[in-house]
């Protein structure tokens, strides 16, 4: 369906079973458990699908090692279940990945070996690989830029990696395929109130400008870091529900990780895991966990973030990647719920919640991509028994989602699963956008065609992930991708002229260090950066 096709359906007059507003992990994760159970859904997404936390993980499907260590089993258990059938249900979009944790003391192995063996039998028979102890050899064989002085071997252990937007845009399809209607760049305006209670929203095409209605026997708020945003529009006095923290990461070339596994270090000097996770043939090094007092679309990674994770990364790596190494920075919010004050951010359940208001509108908040089916799932039959929709069962444990398949595609293409072989036959598709990426002008025209992108940002932020692997050559591609989706859209050069300045004056705060725009009103020039 294309996005038009969307609107209208949106806009005919209807009373959905469900209205949920919110296109991240949770939001979509709850349409598709709708959908698939029957019951008639529309999701409203106010600017694009993953365009915040959802698209600014650490990229992995997994149970929390960490969550493990404070004795949270049952998260744990829970998450490993959800990560085995993700794996199953998406095999195109998630992969087993090998996680080495370098022992430079004596007792470090014996120690985290223990704990990765209960780790293993959480996991049960959805579980990937054992863990096992290594020797310095294959140590430095998976990870070779392991500092060598004192490496005394480690522990091997294995859980997921995955896309995050690309599982959004493919949950988003999913969606589709089974009747559900979705909306991007509709932001909602405003709650529709009928004797107390939510009975839908008003909401605006930003495209047109216009404003509709969607009414719905239930509203599901899945809007994560910004739920008490949309709870306020029922009760401006209500109290804040999240105590939100921010986590940043840098992404790096890959020379600085080559191998075939990831890095964990499970205690940085802040009590934090900080990973550093082969991606797309460059590496991610995070994550932070600073508490933020507001939220916004555009988090930035304050300089002390950057700093840390570079430092801890020189601790393990060498030659270990520097500020000048950094080919983007990015920055994601957590939507913690409060706990009691003075607690610290990394001490808050990462624990889904469902709360209901006066009104009866459902909100759901907390958890993180491994679990979005789950959390999907709960909201749903809450929702469901809260206003009487005819009970039926879940059928997402053994869904396989939009794409599937087991062929070993290469890059670019394997995200996109069965579809691939559709983008292939686009002009195109033999066409890279800029020699420093791996995208083609194909992909290009189908996320305009079929994924729904408007805008230069939605096709190199989250249809490709461009702009987190390499911000500066994502801005440089930037006038090609405008001309490409002007041709599909109908669009002219004044509005390709606004997209790309738009886009590179975005990807310019993924830079380091601060990055400025060549002034080019035809959107011609290329990014020049300079100290801010």
């Amino acid at each position: 369906m294309t996005r038009d096709d969307n609107i209208a359906a949106a806009t005919r007059p209807h009373t959905w079973d469900m209205l949920v507003i919110g296109g991240g992990a949770s939001g979509l994760g709850a349409a598709v458990e709708a959908a698939t159970r029957g019951y008639s859904v529309l999701l409203l997404e106010s600017h694009d699908y993953a365009k915040g936390t959802s698209s600014r993980s650490t990229k992995l499907v997994h149970g929390g090692v960490r969550y493990l260590a404070q004795g949270n089993v049952s998260l744990v258990r829970e998450a490993l279940h959800e990560r085995g059938l993700l794996k199953r249900n998406a095999p195109h979009l998630v992969r087993d990945l090998g996680f080495v944790i370098a022992a430079y003391k004596w007792w470090s192995a014996p120690f985290y070996g223990i704990g990765l063996k209960m780790y293993d039998l959480l996991a049960g028979k959805l579980n990937l690989q054992n863990s096992r102890y290594i020797g310095k050899a294959e140590a430095l064989k998976r990870a070779p830029t392991l500092k060598k002085d004192g490496l005394g071997g480690g522990i091997l252990y294995f859980d997921g990696q995955f896309d995050d937007s690309r599982l959004a845009i493919t949950l988003l399809r999913t969606l589709e395929d089974h009747g559900g209607v979705a909306v991007n760049h509709a932001p909602v305006t405003g709650l529709l109130m009928d004797g107390g209670k939510v009975v839908g929203a008003r909401w605006r095409d930003d495209e047109t400008g216009q404003t509709h209605e969607a009414r719905a026997r239930v509203v599901v708020n899945a809007t994560g870091v910004f739920v008490d945003d949309l709870r306020r529009m029922e009760d401006p006095a209500v109290k804040s529900m999240l105590s939100p923290s921010q986590g940043v990461h840098v992404v790096v070339d890959r020379c600085f990780l080559p191998g075939d596994s990831a890095l964990m270090v499970p205690r940085t000097d802040d009590g934090r895991v900080l990973f550093a996770v082969p991606w797309h043939d460059h590496v991610v090094i995070g994550t932070t966990d600073t508490p933020v007092p507001d939220v916004s679309w555009e988090p930035r990674a304050l300089p002390e973030e950057v700093d840390f994770i570079l430092k801890t990364a020189a601790q393990y790596l060498d030659p270990a990647p520097t500020r000048a190494d950094v080919r983007s920075v990015y920055a994601g919010l957590r939507p913690l719920v409060k706990a009691a004050e003075g607690t610290d951010t990394k001490a808050l359940s990462r624990d889904h919640v469902i709360r209901i208001s006066a009104g009866g509108m459902l909100t759901l908040t907390g958890g993180k991509w491994t679990t979005y089916r789950r959390m999907g799932a709960d909201a749903v039959t809450r929702a469901a028994q809260l206003v009487g929709l005819p009970e039926r069962m879940s059928l997402t444990e053994g869904l396989s989602l939009h794409g599937a398949t087991h062929d070993d595609l290469p890059e670019p293409w394997k995200v996109y699963g069965t579809d691939a072989e559709r983008i292939k036959a686009l002009p195109g598709a033999d066409v890279k956008l800029h020699p420093e990426l791996p995208y083609m002008e194909a992909e290009v025209r189908w996320a305009t065609q079929r994924e729904q992108a408007r805008t230069v940002e939605d096709v190199l932020s989250r249809r490709t992930r461009a702009l987190l692997l390499n911000a500066r050559a994502s801005a440089d591609a930037a006038p090609r991708v405008a001309a490409i989706m002007a041709e599909e859209l109908g669009q002219d050069a004044a509005w390709q002229a606004v997209q790309v300045a738009a886009y590179r004056e975005l990807a310019a705060g993924y830079m380091l260090p601060g990055g400025v725009v060549s002034a080019d009103a035809a959107g011609r020039g290329k990014m020049e950066t300079r100290p801010a």
